[in-house]
């Protein structure tokens, strides 16, 4: 019996799982895809803008180099977050080192946003496709058995057909599950060690302009 015999002979609440299943695993296929992309684009565009701005004779001569390789902006507004602010508004309140902990901290943090975006997707798709399956798997067995007991003949032959064929739910909410927990974990992976970069390397821009700042003054 195919896919569609089986979705044909479902009820509503059936036909609800199974829709449902399809969709996260559309949606969690789709995130993977694109995080894959991005994160491997995004690991070497890091070290290249960094190794571009160490290399720079200036700081406006470093944005404009930053810029040529930083192709989903994730250097870029660090280096940017790093402009004097307007005089006479808090965010001016303090001195530069103060300053410059704060903008550079809220620009990380939007960067950050930027490469976790879909994490909580496939997070959830991994925790909810097998309990999904499992209410399918469930609610499948108890129509096929309603059933059989409504038409008053009842064999190993006639149960065993039904219930097999709700137990495919289960199997596929776990189909749905595992890419994107493997999705989940390894992006996870990936993310830390960027993370990691654009922090030392906030630090590290955070000292120079102080440093800068200083000399200048």
């Amino acid at each position: 019996m195919d896919v569609m015999q089986l979705f044909g002979q479902a009820d509503a609440i059936g036909r609800a799982v199974a829709l449902l299943l399809l969709l996260m695993s559309v949606a969690s296929w789709v995130v993977i895809l694109w995080k894959a992309w991005l994160l491997r684009r995004a690991s070497g565009d890091v070290g290249r803008s960094t190794a571009a701005f160490w290399q720079a004779p200036s700081l406006d001569d470093a944005r404009g180099r930053v810029a040529g390789f930083d192709r989903d902006a994730l250097v870029l507004p660090l280096i940017e977050a790093t402009a004097a602010q307007q005089p006479g508004s808090l965010a001016a309140a303090g001195d530069r080192s103060q300053q410059l902990t704060r903008v550079l901290r809220d620009a990380l943090h939007d960067v950050l946003d930027k490469l976790q975006f879909g994490q909580v997707l496939l997070a959830t798709v991994g925790s909810t496709a097998p309990f999904v399956g499992l209410l399918g798997t469930v609610w499948g067995i108890y129509h096929a058995l309603t059933g059989i007991a409504s038409a008053g003949q009842i064999s190993i032959d006639k149960v065993a057909g039904p219930v097999g064929e709700s137990l495919i739910m289960t199997a596929a909410g776990l189909a749905v599950a595992i890419p994107a927990v493997l999705g989940y974990n390894i992006f996870g992976r990936r993310i830390g060690r960027i993370e990691a970069d654009l922090e030392g390397f906030a630090r590290d821009l955070r000292e120079l302009v102080v440093h800068h700042a200083a000399g200048a003054a």
